[in-house]
């Protein structure tokens, strides 16, 4: 690691899925805070679910990041994101991917995004974050995954 990126800035990214139907149009949406700097990011899937939104607003977020950081936190409103990251993907990779009733585990490609996303990084902290509950960062987020969800309506 640069002495450059040692001494950067601590990341913060503030994500959320949205989803018009479950499976339905959906959007995901990213602030992403880096010192002074922010950007917003979203975008959108004709036919999705809303857990995949979450998920995908999280690895976007990750490689928006243009060079590793020693320390990203994640604030996250999913607690499938969350527990998924945290809690189960450790037995899913021992297990080859599956679950522990055997079981192919659902959204494996955007696991495996997210686990390599995560591996560029320094630590990754993850923060839990009750949605719809009037935090500024969130809410933006939400706004974000809102307009990527309109966006893939027909």
């Amino acid at each position: 690691m640069s002495d450059d990126t040692a001494n950067a800035a601590p990341v913060e990214l503030f994500t959320d899925g949205a989803c018009s139907g479950n499976p339905g149009p959906g959007g995901w949406g990213v602030v992403l805070r880096y010192g002074e700097h922010e950007r917003e990011l979203h975008g959108s899937d004709p036919v999705t679910t809303n857990n995949k939104m979450e998920m995908t607003a999280v690895i976007e977020g990750l490689a928006a990041l243009t060079r590793p950081m020693p320390m990203v936190t994640i604030h996250t409103d999913s607690t499938y994101v969350l527990k998924g990251i945290t809690e189960w993907m450790a037995g899913w990779k021992r297990n080859g991917w599956l679950t522990s009733a055997k079981k192919p585990v659902k959204n494996v490609d955007l696991w495996q995004r997210l686990d390599s996303e995560c591996s560029r990084h320094g630590e990754v902290r993850w923060k839990w974050i009750k949605g719809h509950a009037g935090h500024a960062d969130n809410e933006r987020a939400d706004a974000l995954a809102c307009r990527g969800r309109d966006d893939a309506r027909p």
